[in-house]
C-alpha cells in the first residue's frame, strides 16, 4: 500500500526524492573522487626509498600563503654539499646520506630529435638512487667514481628516453642540455603521472657535475636512509640534533628546517582532504535536511488527502501502528530511492573527475551503505510526525470529511 501510494503521484514522489538525491549527490561525489585521487596520489607520493627521510628548506606541501610565512621560510639557510659531509660523518645510525637537487629546467636534445623546454635537469650522488627510490630499467645508476671524477654522464626518465631514442636503445648515446653533451648510462623505470603531470621528464646527472657548472653554492636537499624500521626514530632524532647543532639553532626554539618523509607526505595530504571532506559533509547536510522538510511537508499533505482512506482503514480494525507503518515505509522508501540513485550518480561522476586525472576508478562501499543508512534516517526522522498525526486522525471525523 506504501508503495501503490508513491507511485499513485509520480510527480510529486519524484520532486521529493530529488532532495534527497541531490544530497547524497553531492556528498558521494566529493567522496568518490577524493578517494580515487588519494590512492593514486598516496602510491605516487613514495618519492623516498624505504626508512628514508629527508631534509629541505621549504616543506614539501605548503598550505600556507600569507607573506610572513613566506618570509620565514626564505630566512633559513639553505643546504649545501659540505652540509652532507658533516652529516655523513657524525651520523652513525644512518646507512646511507645522499644530495639531490633539480637545479635547472630545459630542451634537451640527441641527434634524432628535442624534447620540449621544460624537462627537469637534477643532480644527484648515487646513494640518491636508493633513497629516492629510483630504479633503472637499462643501464646503470651513477657509482663513486662518476662523482668523484664529475663525468658528463647521465640516467634519463623514461619519457624522455621514449622521446629522444624512439628506435632503440639510448646507451651509450649522448645528449645535449644548454649547449653541454652528456654521454647515457641508464634509463629509470617509469613512475607514471601524478595530478595529470608526468614524473618521468628529467634527466639526471651526477652532483658534482652540477657543482661544477652552477657552482660549488648550488642549494641542494639531503636524504638519509636509516639502516632498518626499527632505528628509523633514533636516526631522525640524531640527524636532528647534529643539523641544529650544526646551525646553530638555540635550545627551545623550532627548528629552521623541514624533515619529511613519504608517511609526513601522505599524513599532510589526508590532513587537506580532511578539511574538503568535512565542507562536503556540511554541505550535503544542510541539503539533507531541507529535503527532510521537504519530505515532511509532502507527507502532512498526503495524510491531509487521505484522511478519508485512513478512517476506512481504521473502521475495518487498521490499529494506530499499521497506520503509523504505513506513512513511515512511504518516507524511508522516497529516502532510499533518492539515496540510490544519488549514489550511484556521484559514484559515476566522481569517477568520471577522477579519470580526467588519469586515475584509476574505485567504488566507496563505506560510503555508500552510510549513505543509505543517512537516507533511512531522514526518512524515519522526517515521515514520523506526519504518521503519527495519520494514525492520531480521529475514525468518525475521517470518514465524514470530503
Amino acid at each position: 500500500m506504501a508503495l501503490n501510494a508513491i507511485t499513485a503521484h509520480k510527480l510529486r514522489s519524484s520532486l521529493t526524492l530529488l532532495g534527497i538525491l541531490v544530497g547524497v549527490f553531492s556528498i558521494i561525489v566529493v567522496m568518490t573522487a577524493i578517494r580515487a585521487l588519494q590512492g593514486n596520489i598516496e602510491s605516487n607520493m613514495q618519492q623516498l626509498g624505504s626508512d628514508t627521510f629527508q631534509m629541505q628548506r621549504f616543506p614539501a606541501i605548503q598550505v600556507e600563503d600569507d607573506m610572513e610565512s613566506e618570509e620565514k621560510y626564505m630566512r633559513r639557510k639553505r643546504f649545501y654539499y659540505a652540509d652532507a659531509a658533516y652529516i655523513r660523518e657524525r651520523a652513525t645510525l644512518a646507512k646511507n646520506v645522499s644530495v639531490s637537487s633539480e637545479v635547472d629546467t630545459g630542451e634537451v636534445s640527441s641527434r634524432f630529435r628535442k624534447t620540449n623546454p621544460s624537462i627537469g635537469f637534477r643532480g644527484m650522488s648515487p646513494e640518491s638512487f636508493e633513497t629516492r627510490n629510483l630504479t633503472t630499467a637499462e643501464g646503470r645508476p651513477f657509482v663513486d667514481s662518476d662523482l668523484s671524477g664529475a663525468r658528463y654522464v647521465t640516467v634519463l626518465g623514461s619519457e624522455v628516453a621514449k622521446r629522444l631514442f624512439p628506435f632503440g636503445s639510448p646507451l651509450g648515446e649522448w645528449v645535449q642540455f644548454k649547449g653541454v653533451k652528456y654521454t647515457v648510462i641508464g634509463v629509470l623505470e617509469a613512475k607514471g603521472n601524478m595530478f595529470g603531470q608526468s614524473q618521468d621528464e628529467f634527466i639526471v646527472v651526477p652532483m658534482t657535475t652540477i657543482l661544477n657548472r652552477y657552482g660549488r653554492d648550488t642549494p641542494l636537499s639531503i636524504q638519509v636512509q636509516a639502516h632498518s624500521q626499527a632505528v628509523y626514530e633514533d636516526t631522525v632524532e640524531q640527524v636532528r640534533g647534529i643539523l641544529r647543532a650544526m646551525r646553530k639553532v638555540p635550545p627551545g626554539e623550532a627548528d629552521d628546517f623541514e624533515i619529511v618523509s613519504n608517511d609526513s607526505l601522505i599524513n599532510q595530504f589526508r590532513t587537506i582532504t580532511l578539511a574538503v571532506r568535512a565542507g562536503a559533509g556540511i554541505i550535503s547536510s544542510i541539503a539533507l535536511l531541507a529535503a527532510g522538510i521537504g519530505i515532511m511537508n509532502i507527507m502532512l499533505v498526503s495524510v491531509t488527502e487521505r484522511t478519508k482512506e485512513i478512517g476506512i482503514r481504521r473502521a475495518i480494525g487498521a490499529k494506530k501502528r499499521n497506520i503509523m507503518t504505513q506513512f513511515i515505509l512511504e518516507a524511508i522508501v522516497l529516502c532510499e530511492f533518492g539515496g540510490v540513485l544519488g549514489i550511484l550518480l556521484g559514484i559515476g561522476a566522481g569517477n568520471l573527475a577522477a579519470m580526467a586525472l588519469s586515475t584509476p576508478p574505485v567504488f566507496p562501499w563505506d560510503w555508500a551503505i552510510i549513505g543509505l543508512l543517512v537516507c533511512s534516517f531522514v526518512g524515519v526522522i522526517f515521515g514520523t510526525y506526519p504518521a503519527w498525526k495519520a494514525a492520531n486522525l480521529d475514525p468518525i471525523e475521517s470518514l465524514r470529511y470530503e
